[in-house]
């Protein structure tokens, strides 16, 4: 198992201080290549050669990812520095997902060999005309003597003008439909002058430097062994490579929102106002607060998610679409909250120390949207909702039992895992979300650790309830949250039958469908936090295994459902936020795990 805090601590060591302007991938230097869009070559190269590659290519291949919680944990670091050049390796990684998914040995050995000798690759996916509807695709493969022959566009491919390779999902049927489409793995430089044309490059809100353009395919005859899995498979290994690319793209905003509050508390500590500093100011601090606490829910979340694709991976559809939401959608709220902390600074797009939170807040909007935007992901957790529901209420005993002991596992980031198997994840979850249907389990062993902390007399424990501020109150506290936030679940189950019995099929399409899917991020949320605070004791910083951290993360899910509810007191607020400032001052990631970063 690999030595991840060690292994991160060298890669901020390889990347150096981000306020040295002559340092390897300082700031300025990041802010000076957006300020010009241009693609960051020298800090992809700069990357390469530490072997950041390797973690996203499997072992068996000749890279080194066995638990893709590894991989996702350095791209945290390196997107803190810089979005954009996080994205355009990224893209290669995420390029690269069919030839795991589906590809030969042969296959995943030659393209992994080429990434790790600078090549790039892309994913053409999506189309100018058809967006997110891939089954609506236009770009053809007709089978010839020898091979096939592909004709279309690829519009708004990440990576597609430079790439050496562009991964094409193609029609290879005339009807279309699930099994009419195949994926191609298309090597620029095999082909004929004028088989496959750049399409112009679109200037971009954010990642200003990152190539985004596309690919026009005219007569582009590519061999048999550029298949990638059977033909026809295209949607199925298009659908299971999505599944871990979402969880990944996520990685991104938690690390925008990162910097982003870093910035914000080097001006709060330092700007005085009312005879203090602005971050000693009652509101000032629960603003920064509670950002820390939304970017310690995204950590807890994720770290389920990114396992659960080992771990279990026949419920890899509805992690991957809940966390596709939640994560980017909640951060994009953060960041707007720190706009108003740091005030008139946010707006300074070159300055030193605060330039970097503009590019923050722009660079972070690309998780919302890149493969598979909101309605995307809402529309998958929809079609599953009502047996997830279903599951979740009933509380089978054999079932709960099952999901209890997995979570246990999944949320202890310490326990081993086999290696990743992408063929193995299921387009359907059938039912079962281990942590959802887990919580209200959850919420009982909170009951009793509140108990075990006061003592096992019942007057001890109401005593130490009525104590602000004491582990047992806390502990109690939360439970209470958490079995508020699940008990949503039977609100959320009794509008979802209501709303298909006065709508009939018209239901699966009506935004009242897709408000109640956003419901159950918020719990599959708050399941995850409860699951790390109580099974992932040895990995989390001993700062963050306080009730108090737990409590006021719970309060920020709590308040999706009812925004005037306060749980967490000024106690719980102090302490959380003396924990914000030593992880800030001792340099470690905004994250439950201790991960040191230069800033």
């Amino acid at each position: 198992m690999t030595d991840l805090p060690a292994l991160m601590a060298d890669l901020e060591r390889h990347m150096g201080d981000p306020f040295d302007e002559d340092g390897p991938l300082s700031f300025g230097r990041v802010l000076e290549l957006d300020e010009q869009e241009t693609y960051p070559d020298e800090f992809v190269d700069l990357l390469a050669s530490w072997g950041l590659y390797d973690w996203s290519i499997p072992a068996e291949s000749g890279g080194r990812a066995v638990d893709i919680q590894d991989g996702f944990n350095l791209y945290r670091l390196v997107a803190r520095r810089d979005p954009t050049t996080a994205t355009a390796m990224v893209i290669s990684t995420i390029s690269y997902m069919p030839l795991w998914v589906a590809g030969t040995p042969e296959q995943r050995r030659y393209f992994a060999d080429l990434i790790k000798s600078g090549s790039k690759l892309a994913w053409g996916l999506s189309e100018r005309e058809h967006g997110s509807d891939i089954l609506a695709n236009g770009t053809t493969a007709r089978r010839t003597e020898g091979g096939w022959v592909l004709d279309g566009e690829k519009w708004t491919i990440g990576n597609a003008t430079v790439a050496d390779v562009v991964m094409v999902f193609a029609r290879t049927s005339e009807k279309g439909g699930p099994g009419g489409y195949s994926v191609f793995a298309v090597e620029k430089g095999r082909l004929e002058e004028g088989q496959c044309e750049p399409l112009p490059h679109e200037p971009l809100h954010g990642l200003r430097g990152l190539d985004m353009s596309g690919v026009r395919l005219r007569d582009c005859f590519v061999p048999d062994s550029a298949v990638v899995g059977r033909p026809g498979q295209g949607l199925e290994v298009a659908l299971k490579s999505s599944h871990l690319v979402r969880i990944a793209i996520t990685s991104i905003a938690m690390s925008c929102a990162d910097t982003a509050l870093r910035a914000t508390l080097d001006f709060a500590s330092r700007r005085m106002i009312f005879g203090g500093p602005v971050s000693e100011v009652p509101y000032s601090q629960r603003q920064l607060v509670e950002s820390y606490a939304d970017l310690l829910v995204a950590d807890a979340l994720t770290t389920g998610a990114i396992r659960s694709l080992q771990l279990t991976p026949e419920q890899s559809s509805i992690w991957s679409s809940v966390v596709k939401y939640f994560v980017p959608t909640l951060l994009q709220e953060t960041l707007a909250r720190l706009a108003i902390v740091l005030g008139a600074r946010h707006y300074l797009r070159t300055h030193p120390r605060y330039g970097i939170f503009q590019k923050a807040v722009r660079d972070c909007a690309v998780a919302d949207f890149a493969d598979g935007n909101t309605v995307v992901n809402l529309k998958n957790i929809a079609l599953q909702l009502g047996n997830l529901l279903d599951t979740a209420v009933t509380q089978d005993p054999e079932k709960v039992a099952g999901a209890v002991e997995r979570t246990r596992t999944l949320f202890d980031p310490a326990h081993p895992m086999k290696p990743y198997r992408p063929a193995e994840q299921q387009l359907f979850s059938r039912g079962v979300d281990d942590p959802v249907l887990a919580l209200r389990s959850a919420v009982g062993d909170l009951h009793r650790a509140a108990a075990a902390a006061a003592g096992t007399d019942a007057a001890r424990l109401a005593a130490a309830a009525a104590a602000a501020g004491t582990d047992a109150a806390r502990l109690a506290a939360a439970a209470d949250a958490a079995g508020a936030v699940a008990d949503e679940l039977d609100r959320i189950a009794v509008e979802h039958r209501k709303l298909f019995s006065d709508l009939g099929k018209a239901a699966g399409q009506s935004a009242e469908l897709y408000d109640l899917a956003k419901q159950y991020t918020f719990v599959s949320a708050a399941a995850a936090v409860v699951h790390l605070h109580l099974h992932g004791h040895d990995s989390v910083h001993p700062a963050l295994r306080s009730p108090a951290v737990l409590l006021v993360c719970l309060e920020r899910l709590l308040k999706r459902f009812h925004p005037t509810v306060s749980v967490a007191g000024p106690q719980e607020i102090s302490e959380v936020s003396d924990a914000l400032s030593a992880a800030h001052r001792e340099g470690r990631l905004f994250s439950f795990r201790p991960f040191s970063v230069n800033w």
